[in-house]
């Protein structure tokens, strides 16, 4: 029999993803402070709880999607938190996007109950969580990983165990800095071209025909050409993210001159007022860099 599901956090990647374990038969008991995505669990088969407690008490397997650390240790530290209420021997996978150290005393203050955990970020968007192709990135133990492995393959394409709690999250940091470090790429691309009278459709068209090629290029080429950024992953969330990736290099000394840069790229991009757009956007930072008067 698969595992009873307890799902902490239905948000643009959770909701997407907790219905793709309900289509693979998992029963799965959903927690989320916004009614109507609850409601929208229920729809597609799932439970609601109307608590973290509720959620997780009779799960074998507990998955949280959240935004931050903050979130993360409050919903597994919390009094009506995953810890005080799971069943000794459950299994957590932290999916969100925290830093490795949090991973790392997650897990430790988690083996205290008996509770086992794997740091499981993933990568791909919406687009990704929709469609099931997420890259799935683990930390933690081998034997652990072994017994997910079918869930997560419900979830992503590429699932990928990458050694012990919080190597996840260090590979999802590295993952934070490619992304940004192409879409800047790509910004900046569309913004030469157009500036050389160049039609930038057919010219992405064929640069993503050749060694530019990339899935940022593909998933966000008609971001680049309609300046539309309606969000799938947000600016102020790779904002977070790129400060994790900064500091968690500077914790082992790896210097980092482009990450430092995309990190203050997009900072700003979000001091703008630009941060519940899509993180596309940064080809906005470009546009005002490259206008007179900042774009004004």
């Amino acid at each position: 029999m698969l595992p009873r599901v307890a799902w902490i956090g239905l948000g643009i990647m959770g909701s997407p993803m907790s219905e793709n374990l309900l289509k693979a038969g998992y029963p799965v008991t959903g927690f989320t402070l916004e009614q109507h995505k609850l409601d929208r669990l229920a729809a597609h088969g799932g439970h609601r709880a109307p608590s973290v407690a509720a959620a997780v008490g009779e799960a074998g397997v507990i998955i949280t999607m959240l935004p931050a650390d903050a979130q993360v240790e409050a919903v597994a530290y919390g009094e009506d938190g995953i810890l005080a209420h799971a069943r000794p021997g459950a299994l957590l996978i932290e999916m969100s996007t925290v830093a490795p150290r949090t991973a790392r005393e997650l897990a430790r203050r988690a083996a205290e109950f008996g509770i086992r955990v794997l740091d499981a970020p993933v990568s791909g968007g919406e687009a990704g969580a929709v469609e099931g192709t997420l890259s799935i990135m683990a930390g933690g133990d081998p034997a652990d990983f072994e017994e997910a492995r079918p869930l997560l393959a419900a979830l992503g394409s590429t699932v990928v165990h990458c050694g012990p709690h919080g190597s996840g999250q260090t590979v999802k940091a590295a993952n934070q800095l490619i992304v940004a470090a192409n879409i800047q790429a790509c910004a900046e691309a569309v913004v030469f071209l157009a500036k050389s009278g160049v039609d930038p459709a057919p010219a992405l068209e064929v640069l993503n025909g050749g060694l530019a090629a990339s899935a940022v290029l593909t998933r966000k080429k008609r971001d680049f050409l309609t300046g539309e950024h309606t969000p799938g992953f947000r600016v102020e969330l790779h904002h977070k993210d790129l400060g994790i990736l900064t500091e968690a290099a500077r914790e082992v000394g790896a210097v980092l001159p482009v990450g430092n840069l995309v990190a203050t790229l997009m900072a700003a991009l979000r001091a703008q007022g630009d941060g519940g757009l899509d993180h596309s956007a940064l080809l906005r930072g470009v546009q005002r860099l490259s206008s007179p008067a900042g774009g004004r």
